[in-house]
């Protein structure tokens, strides 16, 4: 059987933990009052055993039977229990903090207080950690309700909205046909395009009937202001706000989370009625273009579909943090009972259950309420299609996957055991060995050996994340039903790395069997080709929602500074910072086989030429450069000077490897100054923004020295290791330096060493830069994401 201790770990939320009744800490008080209450040891044990035997014998039954003839005669059933009863009650006062009242709870045990000192401890703390789950409860019941109704706000607008739109377009269609024959075809053509969402102005028809209309549509838009919409520039009244001077206030820009199989979605927080109601937008016959009118409402649909999931679902996280806190309550006082006395716990338990966290059924039929809102307006009145939008399963982890990636380690195992005992039989990578073998082969499988190492330090990462709590998902904003899971990194890596030295056994026996080159070259390129070619399949095999995802992501790091930047969009960028000598590795293949060099054997091609060179600066340079114009845009969104800072980290690394790529190509003592200061200056720069700012640690005056106060792992050792190890792979550019005189094979397996431990290092440091992100939301609560919504309400002033 498992512990309630251990279940109420596994089944809390992390976020909100330290909302949680601290049941651990009140287990301490039982013990303690247990220890209080044992009896002390005799002087003469000898003695007083022998005594207590002959004694209880004759006794015991006497001292019962009395007692229980005392009882009958004063209606009582004991003096404790007495005493318990009427001394251990629980009152509610009124606290004012600022305007708001809070009820508090406050045990009344004068005089148990004089006569056990643990007791007394024990109850303050029950009412300390009754108090806090209360207010908590309350605050956070109030942040929905208000959600609720403003959501339910929404909604009704967009429904009005997508009525209005309706009619008018009926009305235009109608007032158009009896114009003539002339606008006739025009406003059949209009109309047959978008049938739903076509809208005309006011002033284009001079009819009786859009006179009429006019007037109707002025009493629509005044009901929608009246219901707190915002509609500017409308035609029942003219703007006259003057125009702000100075920097614009940027509204927040969040990505939905792909709770649709069409993903997120990225939208303003101010969408203008004008927009939508009143499209100026026309065509070059005069006639109007209502695209923008039906992809507005289809996009502020899914905004508001997307908060009723997220509310929801947070509705359903404070049912849970109830039922368990009630259940740790029951369970400590059951604990207390098995020491004190069934009276004490059983009148706190039911002053527990008149609590506000248990008593109230708001978040009940809030949660009733956006079901049934959310199954007529978004799913048709389907309801278990709307289940599965607001209640998402899970995938269990299968065995499968399990098996899997053991039989292709084991594979993976044998042929590359195979491989290096023909490499050794065949001295191919020897001086007598096949020309250009190295050239050909070490770009493409050194890539997919960095791309499968990335995914196995992921894949630990999600494991590492799994068993500590974090939640990465919710930090990536990622969809908790499609997101790759450890076994599924581990499948990946796997699977990649067997097929890879499967295909190198293959190339090598070609070889060795006297096909020409031009025959056996192409495969490891192919096999480049293929697994481009599955990146980007449309069909739904090979976890397509990652790979969308990743694709998606991509595209944000590309357009940074045109896009909002996210967290999965810089953390990615990072993970490309890294991965350099990949990028450099797929530029060579890919020059090798667009020039043809495998038909000619010009291996040089792609080595030498002027283009190569300055093309090998702008890889090395472009994740730098990504990641700095990110930190610049989020500067423009934010303000935040620190972004800046950020940014300076960046560009130092662009200088850095624009000087080493310089100094292995023009050696000389000038370059090596460059080279050395430089690269000295990028590294500090890094490692003072990895501890301070990515892993929030080396503060002195934390609660855990030169760390920082809050910890996820248990061994602070674990941290002060992880620094030190990130350190230390922080000079790796030092062989750039010392340049180790080595032949050709070693100098690339050494390349590939170290491009391995910069992999390994962001590895390393994904875990911690989630764990203070992670940490951060803990320390503000936050375990749902705050969508923002299309329409806007307009102040008194507006």
């Amino acid at each position: 059987m498992v512990k309630f201790s251990k279940e109420l770990e596994a089944q809390l939320i992390p976020e909100w933990k330290e909302a949680f009744v601290n049941y651990w800490q009140l287990k301490k008080h039982v013990k303690k009052i247990k220890l209080s209450r044992k009896p002390t040891k005799p002087s003469h044990p000898e003695a007083l055993i022998k005594w207590g035997l002959a004694s209880s014998t004759f006794i015991d039954p006497v001292r019962s039977a009395a007692k229980k003839i005392a009882d009958r005669f004063r209606g009582s059933t004991g003096d404790n229990d007495t005493v318990a009863q009427v001394v251990i009650r629980v009152r509610s006062e009124n606290l004012e903090n600022g305007q708001v009242e809070d009820e508090a709870c406050e045990t009344e045990l004068t005089k148990l207080f004089d006569e056990e000192h643990e007791v007394r401890v024990f109850f303050e703390a029950l009412d300390q950690e009754l108090n806090k789950v209360n207010q908590f409860y309350e605050s956070r019941e109030r942040e929905f309700l208000d959600r609720g109704e403003e959501l339910e706000k929404q909604l009704q607008i967009l429904q009005d909205v997508k009525r209005i739109l309706s009619e008018r377009r009926r009305r235009s269609s109608s007032s158009l046909t009896a114009n003539g024959n002339n606008e006739g075809s025009l406003s059949r053509s209009s109309s047959g395009r978008d049938s739903d969402f076509s809208s005309e102005s006011p002033g284009d028809l001079l009819n009786e009937n859009s006179m009429e209309a006019l007037e109707e549509q002025g009493h629509e838009v005044a009901n929608l202001e009246n219901n707190g919409a915002s509609y500017m520039n409308s035609v029942t009244r003219s703007s006259s706000r003057p125009k702000q001077t100075g920097k614009p206030k940027m509204g927040m820009m969040k990505r939905i989370p792909g709770t649709t199989a069409a993903g997120a979605i990225t939208a303003l927080t101010t969408m203008l009625w004008d927009d939508l109601v009143n499209n100026r937008n026309r065509k070059k016959d005069g006639t109007k273009d209502y695209s923008m009118s039906k992809k507005k409402i289809h996009c502020a649909e899914k905004m508001i579909r997307g908060a009723f999931v997220e509310l929801y679902r947070g509705l359903f996280l404070l049912q849970n943090y109830s039922s368990l806190n009630l259940m740790a309550f029951t369970k400590i006082l059951k604990k207390f009972h098995k020491v004190a006395g069934p009276q004490a716990s059983t009148n706190y338990l039911k002053e527990v259950k008149k609590s506000h966290f248990v008593s109230s059924d708001k978040v009940i039929r809030l949660m009733d309420e956006v079901e049934s809102m959310f199954t007529k307006h978004f799913t048709n009145n389907d309801r278990k299609r709307a289940m599965k939008f607001l209640r998402p399963h899970q995938q269990r982890d299968s065995h499968m996957v399990t098996f899997f990636v053991g039989l292709l380690t084991g594979c993976f195992v044998t042929l590359f055991s195979l491989y290096a005992i023909l490499a050794h039989l065949t001295g191919v990578f020897s001086s007598k060995g096949y020309p250009n073998y190295v050239d050909i082969v070490y770009p493409v499988f050194s890539a997919f050996a960095l791309f499968s190492l990335h995914l196995l330090m992921y894949g630990c990462n999600l494991f590492a994340w799994k068993q500590t709590r974090i939640n990465c998902n919710f930090i990536c904003e990622f969809s908790p039903t499609t997101a790759l899971k450890y076994r599924d990194a581990f499948l990946i890596c796997t699977a990649s790395m067997t097929t890879v030295v499967g295909m190198m056994v293959v190339h090598l026996l070609l070889r060795t069997n006297g096909f020409s080159s031009s025959r056996a070259d192409p495969i490891p390129g192919a096999l480049l080709l293929v697994y481009i070619l599955l990146l980007v399949c449309p069909f739904n095999v090979f976890y397509r929602p990652t790979r969308c995802c990743f694709i998606r992501v991509i595209r944000n790091i590309i357009c940074s500074p045109f896009c909002k930047v996210l967290m999965v969009d810089f953390f990615m960028a990072d993970q490309l910072t890294s991965q350099i000598p990949l990028l450099r590795h797929m530029e060579s293949t890919a020059c090798y086989f667009l020039a043809g060099s495998f038909r000619t054997h010009q291996y040089e091609t792609c080595k030498s030429g002027r283009f190569y060179r300055e093309l090998a600066y702008v890889i090395s340079f472009l994740p730098y450069y990504w990641r700095a114009m990110q930190c610049a845009r989020r500067w423009f969104d934010e303000g935040d000077a620190n972004h800046l800072a950020n940014m300076g980290k960046y560009v130092s690394a662009m200088v850095a490897a624009g000087a080493r790529l310089t100094y292995a190509r023009q050696e000389g003592m000038p370059w090596l100054i460059v080279v050395v200061v430089t690269s000295t200056v990028a590294m500090f720069y890094q490692l003072y923004w990895d501890f301070i700012k990515d892993w929030g640690v080396l503060n002195r005056r934390s609660k855990n020295p030169w760390l920082r106060d809050d910890l996820i792992l248990n061994n602070k050792s674990i941290y002060f290791i992880s620094i030190a190890l990130n350190t230390v792979l922080r000079f790796a550019w030092v062989e750039t330096v010392l340049r180790f005189r080595v032949g050709v094979v070693e100098s690339h397996l050494l390349d590939l060493f170290l491009a391995s431990l910069e992999v390994i290092r962001r590895g390393h440091w994904n875990f911690y830069r989630l764990e203070n992100e992670h940490l951060n939301n803990v320390g503000k609560f936050q375990a749902v994401k705050t969508v923002p919504l299309p329409f806007r309400e307009m102040d008194s002033d507006d």
